[in-house]
């Protein structure tokens, strides 16, 4: 059974930063796509960042510029680092691992960000 956490999520001040980390029990790590997702109250759940095999990053327009995603194969972690940090990216962040050649999702159970103004 495969097992995806994220952690680092908290609460921070307006204009702060934050890293989140999801790690993934996952084996052939290097050949999944990562991504982060995030889900405001009231709101759908939005790709906020992704990371293919092989690929440049995909940034939603809301957060190009200030959050970046990485990810280390030998340790089957995906990163997100946000910098510039706005009330409005108070949401709960999931990581999610797609297996490139099956299209197999794995999600974890999401972390809490919240941004005080």
């Amino acid at each position: 059974q495969v097992h995806v956490v994220e952690s680092g999520g908290g609460l921070v001040q307006s204009g702060g930063s934050l890293r989140l980390s999801c790690i993934g029990s996952i084996t052939g790590f290097s050949r999944y796509t990562v991504a982060w997702y995030r889900q405001a109250p009231g709101k759908q759940r939005e790709l906020v960042a992704q990371l293919a095999p092989y690929d440049d990053a995909f940034y939603s327009t809301s957060v190009k510029g200030r959050f970046a995603i990485s990810k280390v194969n030998s340790e089957n972690t995906v990163y997100l680092q946000m910098s510039s940090l706005k009330p409005e990216d108070t949401a709960v962040y999931y990581c999610n691992m797609r297996q490139s050649d099956s299209g197999t999702d794995y999600w974890g159970q999401g972390t809490q960000v919240t941004v005080a103004s």
